[in-house]
Protein backbone atom coordinates (compact mmCIF):
# COMPACT_ATOMS: atom_id res chain seq x y z
CA UNK A 1 0.00 0.00 0.00
CA UNK A 2 0.90 3.51 -0.06
CA UNK A 3 3.58 4.28 2.40
CA UNK A 4 3.60 6.76 4.94
CA UNK A 5 6.42 8.75 2.81
CA UNK A 6 3.76 8.69 0.19
CA UNK A 7 0.96 9.49 2.82
CA UNK A 8 3.01 12.78 3.99
CA UNK A 9 3.96 13.85 0.21
CA UNK A 10 -0.19 13.81 -0.14
CA UNK A 11 -1.61 15.39 2.34
CA UNK A 12 1.02 16.80 5.28
CA UNK A 13 2.92 19.15 2.81
CA UNK A 14 -0.35 20.64 2.00
CA UNK A 15 -1.17 20.47 5.60
CA UNK A 16 -1.94 24.00 6.69
CA UNK A 17 -3.07 25.30 3.17
CA UNK A 18 -5.96 22.69 3.87
CA UNK A 19 -7.05 24.05 7.23
CA UNK A 20 -6.73 27.53 6.58
CA UNK A 21 -8.62 26.80 3.26
CA UNK A 22 -11.42 24.41 4.11
CA UNK A 23 -11.33 24.52 8.11
CA UNK A 24 -9.17 23.16 10.67
CA UNK A 25 -10.99 19.99 10.56
CA UNK A 26 -10.91 19.70 6.91
CA UNK A 27 -13.10 17.25 5.19
CA UNK A 28 -10.56 15.79 2.22
CA UNK A 29 -13.00 13.62 0.78
CA UNK A 30 -16.35 13.79 -1.65
CA UNK A 31 -19.40 15.42 0.06
CA UNK A 32 -22.66 14.34 -0.29
CA UNK A 33 -25.38 17.23 -2.10
CA UNK A 34 -27.62 14.45 -3.16
CA UNK A 35 -28.38 16.93 -6.46
CA UNK A 36 -28.75 19.72 -4.35
CA UNK A 37 -25.79 21.98 -5.28
CA UNK A 38 -27.39 24.78 -3.31
CA UNK A 39 -26.35 23.63 -0.27
CA UNK A 40 -22.77 24.75 1.11
CA UNK A 41 -20.10 22.43 1.19
CA UNK A 42 -20.02 22.17 4.99
CA UNK A 43 -23.69 21.40 4.55
CA UNK A 44 -23.12 18.87 1.91
CA UNK A 45 -20.12 17.24 4.16
CA UNK A 46 -22.62 17.24 7.12
CA UNK A 47 -25.40 15.11 5.06
CA UNK A 48 -22.21 12.42 4.12
CA UNK A 49 -21.54 12.40 7.86
CA UNK A 50 -25.74 11.59 8.64
CA UNK A 51 -25.62 9.23 5.96
CA UNK A 52 -22.41 7.37 7.68
CA UNK A 53 -24.06 7.35 11.14
CA UNK A 54 -27.31 6.73 10.09
CA UNK A 55 -25.88 3.49 7.48
CA UNK A 56 -23.79 2.34 10.37
CA UNK A 57 -26.37 2.74 12.69
CA UNK A 58 -24.31 4.30 15.32
CA UNK A 59 -25.79 5.17 19.03
CA UNK A 60 -24.55 6.85 22.41
CA UNK A 61 -21.53 4.42 23.69
CA UNK A 62 -20.32 2.40 20.35
CA UNK A 63 -17.12 2.46 19.83
CA UNK A 64 -16.38 3.53 16.09
CA UNK A 65 -13.05 3.23 14.21
CA UNK A 66 -12.16 5.79 11.50
CA UNK A 67 -9.71 3.98 9.30
CA UNK A 68 -7.64 6.99 7.15
CA UNK A 69 -9.36 9.70 9.63
CA UNK A 70 -7.74 12.58 7.82
CA UNK A 71 -8.49 15.71 9.92
CA UNK A 72 -11.05 14.16 11.84
CA UNK A 73 -13.97 15.28 10.35
CA UNK A 74 -16.34 11.94 11.03
CA UNK A 75 -14.55 11.77 14.32
CA UNK A 76 -15.68 14.97 15.59
CA UNK A 77 -18.99 14.55 14.22
CA UNK A 78 -19.93 10.98 15.70
CA UNK A 79 -18.54 12.77 19.01
CA UNK A 80 -22.02 14.55 18.68
CA UNK A 81 -23.77 11.51 19.17
CA UNK A 82 -22.41 10.09 21.96
CA UNK A 83 -19.80 7.82 20.12
CA UNK A 84 -16.71 6.84 21.25
CA UNK A 85 -14.07 7.53 17.97
CA UNK A 86 -10.35 6.59 17.34
CA UNK A 87 -8.79 7.00 13.96
CA UNK A 88 -5.67 6.05 12.40
CA UNK A 89 -3.77 7.82 10.06
CA UNK A 90 0.01 7.61 8.51
CA UNK A 91 0.08 10.99 7.90
CA UNK A 92 2.00 13.32 10.54
CA UNK A 93 0.35 16.67 9.87
CA UNK A 94 -3.09 14.99 10.30
CA UNK A 95 -2.07 13.07 13.30
CA UNK A 96 -0.70 16.38 14.63
CA UNK A 97 -4.04 18.37 14.35
CA UNK A 98 -6.17 15.75 15.28
CA UNK A 99 -4.27 15.21 18.57
CA UNK A 100 -4.28 19.15 19.28
CA UNK A 101 -8.23 19.01 18.74
CA UNK A 102 -8.23 16.31 21.37
CA UNK A 103 -9.44 13.32 19.05
CA UNK A 104 -8.24 9.55 19.83
CA UNK A 105 -6.03 9.30 16.89
CA UNK A 106 -2.55 7.26 16.15
CA UNK A 107 -0.32 6.58 13.34
CA UNK A 108 -0.81 3.66 12.36
CA UNK A 109 -1.11 1.44 8.99
CA UNK A 110 -4.34 -1.13 8.93
CA UNK A 111 -2.82 -3.85 7.90
CA UNK A 112 -0.74 -3.92 11.63
CA UNK A 113 -4.78 -4.02 13.38
CA UNK A 114 -5.70 -7.25 15.61
CA UNK A 115 -8.21 -7.03 17.95
CA UNK A 116 -5.61 -6.70 20.70
CA UNK A 117 -4.40 -3.32 18.67
CA UNK A 118 -7.53 -1.53 19.97
CA UNK A 119 -10.06 -3.96 20.91
CA UNK A 120 -13.07 -4.61 19.22
CA UNK A 121 -15.78 -1.84 17.22
CA UNK A 122 -19.10 -1.43 17.10
CA UNK A 123 -18.61 0.60 13.52
CA UNK A 124 -15.76 1.05 10.63
CA UNK A 125 -15.99 3.55 8.84
CA UNK A 126 -13.04 4.18 6.03
CA UNK A 127 -13.88 7.39 4.19
CA UNK A 128 -11.32 8.05 0.96
CA UNK A 129 -8.87 5.67 2.33
CA UNK A 130 -9.14 2.80 0.46
CA UNK A 131 -7.77 4.30 -2.61
CA UNK A 132 -4.57 4.17 -0.86
CA UNK A 133 -4.51 0.36 0.20
CA UNK A 134 -3.25 -0.66 -2.61
CA UNK A 135 -0.07 0.21 -4.03
CA UNK A 136 0.93 0.24 -8.25
CA UNK A 137 3.66 -2.73 -7.69
CA UNK A 138 0.71 -4.72 -5.46
CA UNK A 139 -1.24 -3.96 -8.84
CA UNK A 140 1.66 -4.55 -11.23
CA UNK A 141 2.38 -8.25 -9.47
CA UNK A 142 -1.71 -8.92 -9.65
CA UNK A 143 -2.47 -8.38 -6.13
CA UNK A 144 -4.73 -6.03 -5.76
CA UNK A 145 -7.73 -8.70 -5.07
CA UNK A 146 -5.42 -10.04 -2.50
CA UNK A 147 -5.18 -6.56 -0.65
CA UNK A 148 -8.32 -6.00 -0.64
CA UNK A 149 -9.52 -9.29 0.44
CA UNK A 150 -7.15 -9.37 3.25
CA UNK A 151 -8.48 -5.51 4.49
CA UNK A 152 -11.77 -7.09 5.05
CA UNK A 153 -10.41 -10.16 6.64
CA UNK A 154 -8.77 -7.50 8.87
CA UNK A 155 -11.88 -5.70 9.44
CA UNK A 156 -13.91 -8.26 9.87
CA UNK A 157 -11.70 -9.47 12.94
CA UNK A 158 -12.81 -6.61 14.42
CA UNK A 159 -16.40 -6.60 14.08
CA UNK A 160 -19.18 -8.94 15.94
CA UNK A 161 -21.50 -10.63 13.07
CA UNK A 162 -24.40 -7.72 12.35
CA UNK A 163 -22.67 -5.11 12.96
CA UNK A 164 -21.28 -2.96 9.63
CA UNK A 165 -18.74 -0.61 7.94
CA UNK A 166 -18.84 1.58 5.51
CA UNK A 167 -16.39 2.61 2.69
CA UNK A 168 -15.83 5.53 0.11
CA UNK A 169 -13.51 5.10 -2.42
CA UNK A 170 -13.04 6.43 -5.78
CA UNK A 171 -13.12 3.95 -8.63
CA UNK A 172 -12.41 3.67 -11.78
CA UNK A 173 -14.45 3.85 -14.73
CA UNK A 174 -15.74 2.13 -17.93
CA UNK A 175 -13.01 4.41 -19.75
CA UNK A 176 -10.11 3.93 -17.66
CA UNK A 177 -6.65 3.82 -19.78
CA UNK A 178 -3.63 1.34 -19.40
CA UNK A 179 -1.55 2.10 -16.83
CA UNK A 180 1.36 2.16 -18.94
CA UNK A 181 -0.20 4.99 -21.22
CA UNK A 182 0.72 7.77 -18.57
CA UNK A 183 2.85 10.63 -20.04
CA UNK A 184 3.81 13.47 -18.15
CA UNK A 185 4.89 14.63 -21.47
CA UNK A 186 1.48 14.06 -23.49
CA UNK A 187 -0.68 16.65 -25.06
CA UNK A 188 -2.41 18.90 -21.68
CA UNK A 189 -5.84 18.03 -22.52
CA UNK A 190 -4.60 14.17 -23.00
CA UNK A 191 -5.86 11.20 -20.69
CA UNK A 192 -2.46 9.93 -20.57
CA UNK A 193 -1.33 13.35 -19.30
CA UNK A 194 -4.26 13.40 -16.45
CA UNK A 195 -3.36 10.20 -15.38
CA UNK A 196 0.66 11.04 -14.48
CA UNK A 197 -0.79 14.27 -13.11
CA UNK A 198 -3.13 12.32 -10.65
CA UNK A 199 0.09 9.60 -10.07
CA UNK A 200 2.35 12.43 -9.32
CA UNK A 201 -0.07 13.43 -6.57
CA UNK A 202 -0.90 10.14 -5.33
CA UNK A 203 2.52 8.10 -4.92
CA UNK A 204 2.32 4.55 -4.23
CA UNK A 205 -1.60 4.07 -4.73
CA UNK A 206 -3.75 2.57 -7.54
CA UNK A 207 -7.50 2.72 -6.80
CA UNK A 208 -9.97 -0.12 -7.17
CA UNK A 209 -11.37 -1.64 -10.89
CA UNK A 210 -15.12 -0.29 -10.17
CA UNK A 211 -17.41 -1.05 -7.16
CA UNK A 212 -17.83 -4.42 -8.53
CA UNK A 213 -13.86 -5.25 -7.09
CA UNK A 214 -14.62 -3.80 -3.98
CA UNK A 215 -17.99 -6.17 -3.41
CA UNK A 216 -16.18 -9.32 -5.03
CA UNK A 217 -13.63 -8.60 -2.09
CA UNK A 218 -15.96 -8.31 0.67
CA UNK A 219 -17.91 -11.30 -0.21
CA UNK A 220 -16.36 -13.97 2.33
CA UNK A 221 -16.98 -11.55 4.94
CA UNK A 222 -20.17 -8.97 4.63
CA UNK A 223 -22.84 -8.65 2.58
CA UNK A 224 -23.28 -5.46 0.59
CA UNK A 225 -26.68 -3.49 2.47
CA UNK A 226 -26.38 -0.24 -0.10
CA UNK A 227 -24.32 1.50 -2.60
CA UNK A 228 -24.67 4.21 -4.68
CA UNK A 229 -22.55 6.26 -6.90
CA UNK A 230 -20.83 10.18 -5.72
CA UNK A 231 -19.45 11.13 -8.62
CA UNK A 232 -21.71 14.08 -9.21
CA UNK A 233 -21.25 15.09 -5.77
CA UNK A 234 -17.45 15.08 -6.10
CA UNK A 235 -17.18 17.02 -9.41
CA UNK A 236 -19.30 19.84 -7.43
CA UNK A 237 -17.19 19.14 -4.05
CA UNK A 238 -14.19 19.64 -6.12
CA UNK A 239 -15.14 23.26 -7.68
CA UNK A 240 -15.81 24.14 -4.27
CA UNK A 241 -12.46 23.42 -3.01
CA UNK A 242 -10.90 25.09 -5.62
CA UNK A 243 -12.26 28.46 -4.80
CA UNK A 244 -11.38 28.15 -1.37
CA UNK A 245 -8.00 27.25 -2.17
CA UNK A 246 -7.73 30.57 -3.79
CA UNK A 247 -9.61 32.37 -1.62
CA UNK A 248 -7.18 35.22 -0.33
CA UNK A 249 -5.56 34.48 3.32
CA UNK A 250 -2.43 35.88 5.28
CA UNK A 251 -1.41 32.72 6.56
CA UNK A 252 -2.52 30.66 3.92
CA UNK A 253 -0.26 32.33 1.40
CA UNK A 254 2.42 32.68 3.48
CA UNK A 255 2.25 29.10 3.33
CA UNK A 256 2.22 29.08 -0.41
CA UNK A 257 5.52 31.32 -0.36
CA UNK A 258 7.14 28.49 1.94
CA UNK A 259 6.29 26.07 -0.94
CA UNK A 260 8.56 28.44 -3.42
CA UNK A 261 12.08 27.11 -2.97
CA UNK A 262 10.75 23.39 -3.71
CA UNK A 263 9.55 24.33 -6.85
CA UNK A 264 13.03 24.77 -8.15
CA UNK A 265 14.61 21.90 -6.46
CA UNK A 266 11.52 19.42 -6.57
CA UNK A 267 10.12 18.43 -9.93
CA UNK A 268 7.30 16.38 -8.19
CA UNK A 269 6.33 19.98 -7.11
CA UNK A 270 5.92 21.49 -9.74
CA UNK A 271 3.61 18.90 -11.35
CA UNK A 272 1.50 19.35 -8.45
CA UNK A 273 0.49 23.42 -9.87
CA UNK A 274 -0.37 21.63 -13.03
CA UNK A 275 -3.22 20.05 -10.39
CA UNK A 276 -4.22 23.27 -9.05
CA UNK A 277 -4.94 24.46 -12.69
CA UNK A 278 -6.16 21.55 -14.25
CA UNK A 279 -8.01 19.60 -11.65
CA UNK A 280 -6.82 16.31 -12.95
CA UNK A 281 -9.97 14.41 -10.76
CA UNK A 282 -12.89 16.59 -11.74
CA UNK A 283 -11.90 16.31 -15.37
CA UNK A 284 -11.54 11.93 -15.43
CA UNK A 285 -14.67 12.23 -13.02
CA UNK A 286 -16.57 14.39 -16.01
CA UNK A 287 -15.24 12.10 -18.93
CA UNK A 288 -15.99 8.83 -17.13
CA UNK A 289 -12.40 7.66 -16.40
CA UNK A 290 -12.89 7.41 -12.46
CA UNK A 291 -16.33 7.16 -10.65
CA UNK A 292 -16.99 7.22 -6.98
CA UNK A 293 -18.82 4.84 -4.64
CA UNK A 294 -20.26 4.73 -1.21
CA UNK A 295 -20.85 1.03 -0.09
CA UNK A 296 -22.36 -0.11 3.34
CA UNK A 297 -21.35 -3.70 4.32
CA UNK A 298 -22.80 -6.33 6.95
CA UNK A 299 -20.88 -8.64 8.63
CA UNK A 300 -22.42 -12.32 7.93
CA UNK A 301 -19.35 -14.55 9.26
CA UNK A 302 -16.05 -14.45 10.99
Amino acid sequence: MASKQDIDYTYSKMDKIWRWSVGERADFTGAKYDGDFSLSLEEAQQNKHKFIAENLEIKAGDRVLDIGSGWGPFLTYIQSLGAIGTGITLSQGQYNACKRNGLDVHICNYRDLTPATFGKFDAIASVGAFEHFCSVEEYRAGKQDEVYQNFFKIVSSLLPVGKRCFIQSMVFGKDMIDIDSANINAPKESNEYLLALIMNEFPGSWIPYGKEQIIKNAAPYFKLVTEHSGRLDYIETIKVWRKKLKSFGWKKYWAYLQLVPQLFTDPSMRKRLSNLKIAPIKVVFERGIWDHHRLVFEKVSD
